[in-house]
């Protein structure tokens, strides 16, 4: 069943790469008494996902922060090396927290999982945006299609907040 707008994340475990190298980090350290925005893309470095959702959040980074976010972040069914380099190569520095979801507990946690085997990519993420304020969530928006990034861009997120 799919995650509700005033329904609580489910707590679980990301990746993510610091300078010490891959860390676990918890859904409650990330979302626990801060606004957040989460993104979530079908894979990262597949196309609509590099060139029409990731760069909203970056352009709009500033914009959006100023109206109370205190972190903006993207998860994918991807690991955490693959996600670390497509930070490094959106050069997106400190801008978003990149969560690699490898197992796609959390997202099929939330029930935004898709199967994409006949593109041979197997179970991935659907396309989406949220706001989550203290771990609930406050606005959901799912794309229809995993080749589209219209109903969950950083625009959209700008209009709700």
């Amino acid at each position: 069943m799919t995650i509700e707008i005033g329904e609580k994340l489910p707590n679980a475990t990301f990746k993510t790469r610091t300078a010490d190298g891959p860390a676990n980090i918890t859904a409650d350290e990330i979302f626990s008494g801060k606004t957040v925005v989460l993104f979530a893309v079908p894979g990262a470095f597949t196309p609509t996902c590099s060139m029409n959702h990731l760069p909203g959040f970056l352009t709009h980074n500033e914009a959006i922060r100023a109206k109370g976010v205190d972190t903006i972040a993207v998860v994918s069914v991807n690991d955490v090396f693959v996600m670390s380099a497509w930070a490094k190569s959106a050069d997106a520095g400190e801008r978003i927290l990149f969560l690699a979801d490898g197992n796609a507990e959390f997202t099929k946690a939330v029930g935004l999982d898709a199967d994409l085997s006949v593109g041979g990519l197997g179970v991935r993420s659907k396309r989406y945006s949220m706001i989550v304020k203290d771990g609930t969530v406050t606005s959901l928006n799912i794309e229809d299609s995993p080749g589209k990034a219209e109903a969950s861009t950083a625009e959209v997120i700008l209009e709700q907040l």
